[in-house]
């Protein structure tokens, strides 16, 4: 069998979600003796011809010279090398950029797409992206032999708005169980003594939300925000608006990952505001650093959370969770069971062989 993952920036992770899955799933391919290709992009700062043994097929991306424009050429590029390949299996990540190139897939693979969120919904976007957003969209359920959803709220959307069945396979992560709080000490004083929020400043995110929730209990500990501040509009009307206030501190953008789960595991609360998408790498990376989360409450977040969590849906509800201490043994119970299931239903491992047993199940079917 020979499979191509398409659809991310390219191997090894610099990027985001479907990138990393990208990594984590072609390096298990090969292990297991399958031979898979990723497409990676010409602005990768990776320059091997190979990642872990796995071949990166390399195609020209404009998108450092002209923008967004740059993604469609890019996935266009990828397409149309893949027509000369003979792969029997296109793994498609998201659909953004690339499915309106989709009668250019090779007829002979068989195309298996995983649906992302639902981006239209971004707030982020104007009205008329959010229209394309929603024809692509449309686009990939059409041209695509199999459909995966990583949420269960994202797999009963497209059963009911396409009369699509998806394989519900959810996003990965791995038990963070090496915590050291001098790796953090130059950003915060002492263990939970203070609360956490890591994410892209948009407003889909919850985070003013969530900051006045904060401001109006007026907690003894600090909110700590991670999240490039300075990258949106929406980021800087934050930070100029709540930035001065005494109990909310912005960090920035942070990448080590070794400091972003200490301060994931030595923090109080850890406020989870994302209400688009489907299983978010972020929630299930807090479920595996021991994080006693506060959720917005919505279908996505709580299919993976059910009762280990507390949930909100405006800052009065947010503020009620602020009194909430991390070492009670009813919070420990909660924070227990979400590591039970990172252990046992999100585990990289788990989610690569459900990918590559749903794949290999999706050829005998078109065998036959």
């Amino acid at each position: 069998m020979k499979i191509a993952i398409l659809g991310t920036r390219g191997i090894p992770n610099y990027h985001g979600g479907f990138e990393q899955f990208a990594e984590f799933f072609s390096v298990y391919l090969q292990k297991k003796g399958v031979e898979v290709y990723v497409y990676c992009s010409s602005i990768h700062p990776y320059k091997e011809e190979k990642y872990q043994n796995v071949p990166r097929i390399v195609c020209s991306d404009a998108e450092d010279k002209i923008g967004t424009a740059g993604q469609f050429i890019y996935d266009l590029n990828c397409i149309l090398d893949a027509r000369k390949r003979n792969f029997d299996v296109i793994l498609q990540l998201g659909y953004t950029s690339s499915s309106i190139w989709s009668f250019l897939f090779p007829r002979k693979a068989l195309i298996v797409t995983n649906m992302d969120g639902l981006e239209w919904k971004r707030t982020k976007y104007s009205p008329m992206v959010q229209r394309f957003l929603k024809f692509a969209e449309k686009l990939a359920v059409k041209h695509s032999d199999y459909l995966i959803s990583d949420s269960i709220g994202i797999q009963e959307f497209l059963k009911k708005k396409y009369q699509k069945d998806s394989e519900y396979i959810a996003y990965g992560a791995t038990l963070f169980e090496t915590p050291d709080f001098g790796k953090i000490k130059h950003i915060v004083e002492s263990p939970y003594s203070y609360d956490l929020l890591i994410a892209r400043m948009e407003p889909e995110n919850n985070i003013e939300i969530i900051v006045k929730g904060y401001i109006k209990k007026e907690s003894p500990r600090k909110l700590l925000l991670i999240g490039n501040h300075n990258g949106t509009k929406f980021g800087k009307y934050l930070f100029e608006t709540y930035g001065s206030h005494p109990s909310i501190e912005f960090l920035g953008s942070i990448y080590d990952m070794n400091v972003l789960d200490n301060l994931r595991y030595y923090s109080n609360l850890y406020f989870h505001g994302h209400s688009v998408g489907g299983t978010n790498p972020s929630l299930l990376e807090a479920m595996a650093c021991s994080c006693c989360i506060v959720a917005h409450d919505n279908v996505f977040n709580k299919s993976i959370l059910a009762e280990d969590a507390f949930y909100f849906s405006d800052d009065d509800q947010l503020a009620s969770h602020l009194s909430l201490d991390k070492n009670q043994v009813a919070i420990a119970n909660k924070v227990e069971n979400n590591k039970n299931k990172i252990r046992y239903q999100f585990d990289w491992e788990v989610i690569n062989k459900a990918y590559l047993d749903f794949i290999e199940k999706c050829v005998q079917e078109k065998k036959y």
